[in-house]
Formats: C-alpha cells, sequence, structure tokens
C-alpha cells in the first residue's frame, strides 16, 4: 500500500457521511456501497423512515458491514455531536448568508480539516432535502456541478460524486493535517451551547424581539462556523455573555 494511500485511510476514518430523513432504504443500501468503495465507513442516518430494512441489504452488495455499524440518531444536532467541520450539500438556491461552494473544493476542505478531529458531510432526504435550518447547523454548504439542461441526481449518485472526491482529496492531501493555531477546536456542540447561550443573552437585553422573526441567529452561527472557534475561545466568549448578564 502507498504512503498516499495509508494516508488517506487514516483522513477518511474520521468523515461522518450523514444521510438525513431518508425516505427510500434502498437509497441508503446504495449509500453504504457508494461509501465503501471510496474507503469511507461512518454512516449517520438521521431519522430514516425504513431501517434496517432488507432493501438497505439488498443495495448493499457487499458493504452490509457500513449499515451494521450506523449509527441511528433523532436529530442532525446529534448525528455532528463531536465534529469540528460539517458541509451540507444542497442542490437548491439557499438564501444564507455565505454562497456554496463546488463539491470539488469542499472535500478537499473537510480533508484537511479532518486533521483536527471528525468532520461530516450532510445529504437531505430524497424530495425535499435539507431545511435551511439543517444547513444552517453546518459550517459550509456545496453543491455538484451539473449539466444545465438535466440537473437532477439521486441520493445514492450524490454520495458516490462527493465520495470519490473525498478520496481524491484524501490521497492529494496525505496525512498532513491542517496546520492549526495551536488551539484544541471547539466541538459542533459547544458552538451550539454558545449560539445558545448568545440569543437568551441578546432576547434579555431587548436587542433581540424573539416575537419578530430575525437572521442575527443564524448569521451569528455561520460567522462562528467560518471562524473556527477554539475551546478557550468559546469559553472567553461565554464568560463575557455571563458578565453582561449580571
Amino acid at each position: 500500500m502507498s504512503p498516499d494511500a495509508i494516508g488517506a485511510e487514516s483522513a477518511l476514518a474520521r468523515v461522518r457521511v450523514v444521510l438525513s430523513h431518508t425516505s427510500h432504504p434502498g437509497n441508503i443500501g446504495a449509500a453504504a456501497r457508494a461509501m465503501k468503495t471510496m474507503g469511507l465507513s461512518r454512516l449517520y442516518l438521521v431519522n430514516p423512515k425504513f431501517f434496517p430494512d432488507p432493501q438497505a441489504d439488498a443495495m448493499a452488495t457487499g458493504a452490509t458491514d457500513v449499515l451494521e455499524k450506523a449509527v441511528v440518531c433523532r436529530s442532525l444536532a446529534e448525528a455532528l455531536a463531536g465534529t469540528v467541520s460539517a458541509t451540507a450539500l444542497t442542490s437548491r438556491r439557499r438564501d444564507l448568508a455565505t454562497a456554496p461552494t463546488w463539491a470539488r473544493s469542499a472535500a478537499a476542505e473537510l480533508v484537511a480539516q479532518a486533521g483536527q478531529g471528525d468532520v461530516a458531510l450532510v445529504f437531505g432526504n430524497e424530495t425535499a432535502g435539507l431545511s435551511n435550518e439543517e444547513v444552517s447547523l453546518c459550517r459550509n454548504w456545496a453543491q455538484i456541478p451539473t449539466s444545465p439542461d438535466y440537473k437532477s441526481l439521486n441520493l445514492a449518485q450524490a454520495v458516490q460524486v462527493l465520495c470519490y472526491e473525498l478520496y481524491l482529496a484524501a490521497v492529494e492531501v496525505g496525512p498532513q493535517p491542517k496546520v492549526s493555531r495551536g488551539g484544541t477546536p471547539a466541538s459542533h456542540e459547544e458552538v451550539e451551547a454558545l449560539i445558545a447561550h448568545l440569543e437568551r443573552a441578546v432576547v434579555a437585553s431587548g436587542f433581540l424581539d424573539p416575537a419578530k422573526p430575525m437572521r442575527l441567529i443564524p448569521r451569528m452561527r455561520r460567522m462562528f462556523s467560518r471562524a473556527g472557534l477554539e475551546k478557550e475561545e468559546v469559553n472567553i466568549l461565554r464568560g463575557m455573555l455571563s458578565s453582561f448578564e449580571k
């Protein structure tokens, strides 16, 4: 096995493939097969309609071990717990503060961030895709470039494309982790706790009226995600908020 392949295994071992609210069990099996062909094995399922299911086993074709180890979660937040970064895949235009990246760039960034901890690639269900709330929980969102005349990819096809891009990026990047500033990256749940604390503080101060929909909290979530906060930075910000609340 080449050094590049060994580096790829190390990086890909930290990648979670998350399927949210799947309705067709065959797609879960096909996604597992797509993952295994590209060296990925960590499948997370958020409230699947049918799982386990014989159709999933049939479509996995040699990748039933991926299905057997799949982690079933009640929410996307639960599936992302412990990750340092997550990217949402969506084909729809989104009214969000940041622009999407292409799949290849998104995969390369995830592989680089895997040097700091677990990362996640998030897919929505077969009909509605991901909700804006689910997308907002992710650090980035990405799209697969397709022909303008026909853009439809089914779930398993999208998973296969991204798994290929992840494997390609892992082989090219090798075992070198992303350069860190030296601190420990804050986990997904630590950042979410900071955001919840911030929301309580701005509501209590009168700055945010909870009765009137605003984009403040989603925008703050995106800003914190782009910043790549460290644990100590989260603690400092929460300490400041606690001081303001006194």
